[in-house]
């Protein structure tokens, strides 16, 4: 049973989003609100919700160049001049907040090639990351880098099926369980700040911690967005 204080707050969610006499979004947004209260009561008996739309299609899809606002195009500009290219990924739907779109993507950049970290442990985060969010574009676009990086095959399909890997250098492993602990207790054990220190340095820390905070940003955007896979590429987390 849905307590009453959170049965008041859907009804007063729905309202406020004029989904009040829309079925699809009661059940929605009353299986959010139950699920969320549950999991933190008992999270160890409620599983995951993976997905609520039955409707697959790209929620904030490109937007023409001839119907964007001034302050979209600049923002467009700005974005392929930092990254050589056109909005892809993430980028897309944010483009609907076009200063938080620019920012987002110039952190994106300190933290992906500007990294105290090295390539290989940057993409490893990342990875997790998508793996943690069942995030399918961020996953098509990095594994490929994280191999290139030389993240090991069996450490990425480790990730992907989310199960432990048998080898890791100290490094990787300090790296998976710094991002589980965040994912599963959002905290950092004691034990495991040392380490991590010791191997990565104060600086390496906090940009691991950072990287996955960024990450999980862009995750929490395309799930949202329904941002869509390239024409021909499926879907490679379960």
């Amino acid at each position: 049973m849905i307590p009453r204080f959170l049965a008041l707050h859907t009804i007063e969610t729905m309202r406020s989003l004029s989904l009040w006499q829309d079925s699809t979004g009661l059940h929605d947004l009353v299986l959010i609100s139950a699920s969320t209260f549950a999991a933190r009561r008992c999270p160890e008996r409620v599983p995951a919700v993976t997905h609520l739309s039955l409707d697959m299609r790209d929620r904030l899809p490109p937007i023409p160049p001839d119907e964007q606002t001034d302050a979209q195009t600049h923002a467009t500009r700005e974005f392929a001049v930092m990254r050589g290219s056109e909005l892809f990924g993430p980028f897309v739907p944010l483009l609907r907040s076009p200063q938080v779109m620019v920012r987002v993507a110039a952190l994106g950049e300190q933290l992906r090639y500007r990294s105290s970290l090295p390539t290989r442990l940057v993409e490893l985060v990342i990875l997790l990351v998508a793996r943690e969010w069942t995030q399918q574009f961020e996953w098509h676009v990095h594994e490929p880098l994280a191999r290139q990086a030389g993240v090991a095959d069996a450490l990425i399909v480790a990730i992907a099926d989310g199960r432990p890997a048998k080898e890791m250098t100290p490094e990787e492993q300090v790296m998976v369980t710094l991002c589980d602990e965040l994912h599963r207790a959002r905290v950092v054990s004691d034990a495991t700040f040392v380490r991590a220190v010791a191997l990565l340095g104060e600086q390496g820390l906090v940009d691991a911690v950072a990287t996955v905070g960024y990450y999980t940003l862009l995750a929490m955007v395309v799930n949202a967005a329904q941002t869509a896979l390239p024409d021909g590429v499926r879907p490679r987390l379960a």
